[in-house]
């Protein structure tokens, strides 16, 4: 094993927070020491990591949000700077979080610390503008999707597609043992329902969601509705946000286990998101709605490549996933759409099939690679 490794990281969501614990594992396999500091969650600090800050504070979903936290991440970010320049570490690993990460990369390369970032953003569906600023902050961009990595390397940005690690984690999930885990019967109809895991989502697709599921509920008494929360404070605002009493005999509400509840699903409805890539992976059939303000809609719109929004929708050779944003998500049209799935199971049977590949293409030992190629990047710094 290689003695130590000092690496600060920076994961400002969730699904980014998951990422990282498992390059935090893998790295520890490969160093004695590993020294770890930045900002993440809690899947990160019980590997070691004394967060800087609540991830909440800095998760923006919209210009709404960006206002509301811009300040208190601003703040962050330089209090963070000014610690990394003052006692620079062996590497630097962006998780995601472009907008957060790509401006301190950029100020972290130019005093000689070597940076990688690991998922790229969606550059190349729209503000490609950023390439210019992620070619100036990147020694190596980690991507999920071998698509991104033929992206990169077309435009002269070092990149490695590393797959999800979610492919062999969700893998392992059979739907007969998730069921048993979450006590479902063998034979009943479950939707999962994702909200999304920002505050912003949930606030504004919860209501929307509830009443979708109680439009189900009244053609189908038989499907059971099952909603994982992405935490104990994404709960409260979901209870917060909409009334549950018409549906609550209908619905049960979980803290986390999202892919455990997809895995064991017939159907799910979702937000865009990471939510929707894992249920890819689960082969579970969806329906994705969404909805922004109508600034960043408008904004989105202006500087978007294209009118898809879900990653499987990219992944596949034709996009097969029905998708419902802004004034078409409505409750009686992704209503609609749930109940045609839930109706045709060879439909239901053929999406399920065509997900599945996605997972066959990603399934590569994500947390190695990422492990090796930080390794590569920190040794490299220390040559003359």
């Amino acid at each position: 094993m290689i003695s130590r490794l000092r690496l600060a990281v920076v994961a400002a969501e969730p699904s980014g927070d998951r990422l990282g614990a498992g390059v935090l594992a893998a790295l520890r396999q490969i160093y004695q020491d590993v020294d770890v500091r930045g900002i993440g969650g809690p899947e990160m600090t019980r590997l070691g990591l004394n967060s800087l800050c609540d991830i909440h504070d800095l998760s923006v979903m919209g210009v709404e949000d960006l206002f509301r936290k811009l300040p208190r991440a601003l703040a962050v970010r330089r209090r963070l700077l000014a610690d990394l320049l003052a006692d620079p570490p062996d590497l630097f690993l962006g998780i995601d979080s472009p907008d957060f990460n790509l401006s301190l990369e950029k100020r972290l390369r130019r005093a000689k610390i070597p940076t990688a970032h690991l998922v790229s953003p969606t550059v190349w569906a729209w503000r490609s503008y950023r390439l210019r600023k992620i070619r100036n902050a990147v020694d190596k961009m980690l991507v999920l999707f071998p698509f991104e990595e033929t992206f990169y390397r077309e435009r002269n940005v070092p990149a490695v597609c590393v797959g999800h690690p979610a492919a062999r984690e969700i893998a392992g999930l059979e739907r007969g043992a998730a069921r048993r885990a979450l006590h479902i019967d063998p034979d009943a109809t479950v939707v999962a329902v994702l909200p999304g895991s920002r505050e912003s989502e949930v606030k504004r697709l919860g209501s929307i969601f509830i009443e979708t599921i109680k439009r189900v509920a009244e053609r189908r008494p038989d499907v059971r509705f099952i909603v994982p929360l992405a935490s104990e404070r994404m709960r409260d605002v979901l209870t917060e946000t909409v009334r549950l009493e018409p549906v609550k005999h209908k619905v049960m509400l979980l803290n986390g286990r999202a892919r455990e509840v997809l895995a064991a699903s017939d159907v799910a409805l979702l937000a865009s998101g990471t939510a929707a890539l894992e249920a890819a992976l689960a082969g579970t059939p969806m329906v994705v709605a969404y909805r922004v303000s109508w600034s960043s809609y408008g904004l989105a719109r202006l500087l978007a490549k294209t009118d898809k929004v879900s990653m499987p929708n990219h992944l596949l050779p034709e996009p097969i996933i029905p998708e419902f944003l802004q004034s078409q998500a409505t409750p009686s049209a992704i209503a609609e759409a749930l109940l045609d799935l839930l109706k045709d199971h060879n439909k239901a049977q053929a999406i399920s099939s065509s997900l599945r590949s996605i997972r066959d293409t990603l399934d590569l030992d994500t947390n190695r690679l990422v492990a090796e190629a930080v390794v590569e990047l920190s040794q490299a710094s220390r040559e003359p």
